[in-house]
């Protein structure tokens, strides 16, 4: 089994710890002083905010570049549901031939493609010959900025 294979984390929901944070009211622009009460709407809960079905969503962390110019980046973390049926356009992980990647699905008459986001890659097209499938769409990337 691949890296990447191992690095895929399964969180069962009843295993998930709920963890609520404060979501401020105001939507920031630029710049923001210490939030006071005043601003506070509510509690935000990650695992329903990042989470829409939780018995098909697992997270994958990013290894490499091809996706750059979507903003995921090396060791950004995806949120994949596998319970999405993928549209053209989306974000998905793939498996060709064993081998898990995130592309951009695209489909067309002439057939069917897993594009990078990086002019350094090629287009790949999906050949009757390829073992292929698609596990789930990227509905989310978490990312560390500092």
């Amino acid at each position: 089994m691949n890296q990447l294979l191992k690095d895929i984390i399964y969180i069962r929901h009843e295993d998930a710890l709920k963890l609520s944070i404060p979501l401020i009211l105001s939507r920031i622009k630029a710049g923001f002083p210490s939030p006071a009460e005043d601003y506070v709407e509510g509690k935000l809960d990650f695992n329903e905010y990042l989470v829409k079905h939780p018995a098909a969503t697992f997270c994958v962390r990013v290894s490499g570049d091809s996706m750059i110019e979507a903003g995921i980046n090396q060791n950004d973390i995806l949120v994949v549901d596998r319970s999405l049926n993928p549209k053209n356009n989306n974000i998905v992980i793939a498996v060709i031939d064993g081998e898990l990647t995130v592309k951009i699905l695209h489909y067309d008459n002439s057939g069917i493609f897993l594009v990078a986001a990086n002019k350094n890659f090629n287009v790949k097209k999906i050949t009757p010959d390829m073992n292929f499938e698609v596990w789930g769409t990227v509905t989310h990337v978490i990312k560390d900025v500092l």
